[in-house]
């Protein structure tokens, strides 16, 4: 059935009962303008139909797809800058275990200059402490031959004075030197 054989029955219906609504003062009831009104409403109903299906859902729809497109180019480029920023932090980790290594090798390389800046200070300190030592056992040396030289004299005076003072007679100074010879030379 087609909506105008609807329109038509539905009419004729209401005008059966159309005077009862037309003198109740409701117009939109009476029958008789209902053909009118199903024709308006069918013309408005395709007007508004071809409207949307021409202009409004194709530019809702593509606003959609525009949208749906920018996320997923935005998901895209979020990817790639989280890629790069992988990257950044290898090629950052890699830096920085280089830089480590190099440090390490510039400390261990200072640290050897330093032992052999310290090992030779330490070879001419012990060279000048020998020189020293030596020069400190020259002059020991040397004053205990002074020092022996000393006593002996010393000793020979005393004997000398000794036998002075026994004997009443002064002795030499070579007789009083070979008797302190002969005793040292005894013991």
């Amino acid at each position: 059935m087609s909506i105008f054989a609807i329109a038509t029955s539905v009419a004729e219906t209401a005008a059966a009962h159309g005077d009862e609504a037309a003198s109740a003062g409701l117009p939109q009831l009476d029958p008789s303008s209902w053909p009118s009104q199903l024709f308006w409403l069918a013309v408005i109903f395709g007007s508004l139909y071809a409207l949307m299906h021409t202009r409004f859902l194709p530019a809702i729809g593509g606003a959609i797809e525009e949208r749906r497109d920018r996320i997923a180019d935005d998901l895209d480029k979020a990817s790639e800058f989280k890629h790069q920023a992988e990257e950044a932090e290898g090629a950052y980790n890699q830096a920085l275990a280089d830089a480590k290594a190099k440090a390490q090798g510039i400390a261990a390389e200072t640290r050897g200059e330093v032992d052999k800046d310290i090992a030779e200070m330490q070879a001419d300190t012990d060279a000048a402490l020998e020189k020293q030592v030596a020069a400190a056992e020259a002059r020991i040396t040397a004053m205990k031959v002074d020092a022996a030289a000393k006593v002996h004299d010393a000793a020979a005076e005393t004997a000398r004075a000794v036998v002075e003072i026994l004997l009443d007679e002064a002795p030499t100074s070579e007789a009083a030197e070979k008797a302190v010879s002969n005793v040292s030379n005894a013991s």
